[in-house]
């Protein structure tokens, strides 16, 4: 064919984590472009905490933080398990071992990260799982000033955390708001940021810093970032993915790409047809969704369209989350960790673990869902001691908007009886709940679901709480109620991949030139979440693995 508009050895489609891909590529000598549908770069990868969870990582190696591959392998073993193709022993492997290379390329190419200490995996100390860290093994990025980038520092997607310069270590001792460490922690972050302002920067933490981080490395390498640009058809000649049909300023561009072509464009969070399709008749949509706005999954359907396999599409990143007044979903997680929180579903029962991890919790409520069909909405439901000491959402401690309470977002009752009636739950047996809870907050020991055993649940819980401090008394009045629904962060399954990030048929044969990362892949940890920052680590991990095999031989 020689009708091509543009031509390039490697070909990235989608700017958030992948784009490790690209610029590895870039580094090994090959001609890359990234090309993205949104005039912001970044994508979900910048509306999270932009952290990496990577086992025996060599921020871990230069402090003399214990670990090893057979730990991590055995977590990943007592943890996910049997997981199907897409978390094969090769791929765990893969992401372990190319995990480790990718952050000592990174920082060779001016990345800089901090170690996350204590922010301890997901299942350590979890009852039936080995090899996890409790001083853990995530990373994230060093603050940067969008600034340098010069022309691209407004094109760059914002950050989670609004105005507010905060690492995401930093978040879980802010929530102490009236401890120490709480207070201490809040005059840091108020520094840093106003700082910063005062200084004329502008500062990007979390995932946006790796991201800007990212585009500023592309940018001295030269690597074109075409913005605007959507991924509408593949080309095929001969069996193999040589080009993309891309829709740029109105018209249809044809971009060779002679070494291979990097899906790295989410997964299909915000893509109200596929989500019920793979639902399973449960209760979802695009709605409770906190990914970004495009996150619509027409790559997944392209690369089905040229028999590519699929498999976990029924899966996400699951975040419980209430519903705003504005409509927009609001993420739950310390709050149901600390002490004097509870979560019911409609019929007043607890039915699972409220600290466990994200994931975790709305796979449950799906679970408790087909069970009963009385669990979407549930209820978290909390005490005034804890509105007194802990925020909620973006309310701080001890102050409750009045717009929360006016929308119905959060409900009041002066005893458990009026809360039990607003909330439309069976009186008596949300006190009969609360009655036993509360024997278990006196002992600091969770007889029905173990809360407070994990490192990451009293990781989020309050240290100075005891004995658990995950787990107090829900005895003290005026009482609160926010109804929570199974939202997300994204999609978790996708494209089947092996372990060289290369997509898979029906048959389990790669495509020849197609590979594909992140959330528009089947997880390599299956229906599981490991630990903080694991789905944008594997972003990045495999997308610099493809880049690694289709630079080294783009024949196959």
């Amino acid at each position: 064919m020689s009708d091509w508009d543009h031509t390039t050895d490697f070909l990235v489609v989608g700017s958030g984590a992948g784009m490790v891909g690209a610029l590895r590529a870039r580094a090994l000598g090959k001609d890359v472009l990234v090309v993205e549908k949104s005039d912001l770069l970044g994508g979900s990868t910048c509306m999270s905490g932009g952290v990496l969870w990577l086992p025996n990582n060599p921020l871990m190696q230069r402090e003399g933080v214990s670990d090893s591959i057979d730990d991590a392998l055995r977590y990943f073993e007592t943890v996910v398990g049997d997981a199907g193709p897409a978390s094969s022993q090769a791929r765990r492997l893969a992401y372990i071992n190319a995990g480790i290379d990718m952050v000592g390329f990174l920082e060779s190419e001016g990345l800089r990260f901090r170690r996350c200490e204590g922010y301890s995996d997901y299942y350590a100390g979890v009852r039936g799982c080995a090899g996890g860290s409790a001083r853990g093994r995530s990373i994230e990025p060093e603050i940067f000033d969008k600034k340098k980038l010069g022309a691209w520092c407004d094109r760059i997607r914002p950050g989670f955390a609004g105005s507010m310069v905060i690492y995401t270590v930093e978040a879980a001792p802010m929530s102490l708001m009236r401890t120490r460490i709480g207070m201490a922690t809040m005059a840091r972050v108020g520094r840093r940021t106003v700082g910063g302002r005062m200084r004329g920067q502008k500062l990007a933490a979390n995932g946006a810093a790796l991201i800007a981080r990212l585009v500023g490395a592309l940018l001295r390498r030269e690597v074109p970032i075409w913005s605007g640009s959507a991924l509408t058809d593949l080309v095929v000649d001969d069996g193999r993915v040589v080009g993309a049909v891309i829709h740029r300023d109105g018209r249809a561009v044809r971009v060779r790409a002679r070494d291979g072509i990097l899906l790295a464009a989410g997964g299909f969070a915000r893509n109200e047809v596929m989500r019920k399709e793979h639902s399973d008749g449960l209760p979802i949509g695009a709605d409770w969704t906190s990914a970004n706005p495009g996150d619509t999954g027409e790559v997944i359907r392209i690369a089905a369209g040229l028999g590519a396999a699929t498999d976990l599409l029924d899966e996400a990143w699951w975040m419980p989350s209430w519903i705003m007044p504005d409509g927009t979903p609001g993420m739950c997680l310390s709050e149901r960790c600390k002490p004097g929180s509870i979560i019911v579903d409609a019929r007043g029962l607890r039915y699972f673990n409220e600290a466990c991890s994200y994931q975790e919790a709305g796979q449950r409520m799906y679970a408790r869902h087909r069970e009963n069909g009385a669990a979407i909405p549930s209820w978290l439901i909390i005490d005034s001691r804890h509105r007194a000491r802990y925020p909620f959402g973006m309310a701080p401690a001890g102050w409750t908007p009045k717009q929360l309470l006016s929308s119905g977002v959060l409900k009041r009752g002066d005893t458990l009886e009026d809360l039990a009636r607003q909330c439309d739950i069976p009186a008596d047996t949300l006190r009969a709940t609360i009655d036993r809870f509360n024997t278990f907050a006196e002992t600091g020991i969770d007889a029905d679901f173990h809360r407070g055993e994990g490192d990451h649940e009293r990781f989020y819980g309050d240290r100075t709480h005891q004995p658990n401090p995950s787990l107090g008394p829900i005895e003290k009045g005026p009482f609160y109620a926010a109804a929570l629904y199974p939202g997300d962060i994204g999609t978790s399954g996708g494209l089947l991949c092996d372990q060289f990030s290369r997509v898979l048929n029906s048959d389990g044969s790669p495509i020849s030139g197609l590979y594909a990362t992140g959330n528009c892949t089947a997880s390599v940890m299956g229906r599981k979440y490991l630990g903080a920052g694991a789905s944008i680590a594997a972003s990045a991990v495999f997308g610099y693995a493809a880049a690694n095999h289709a630079c080294a031989d783009p024949g196959r």
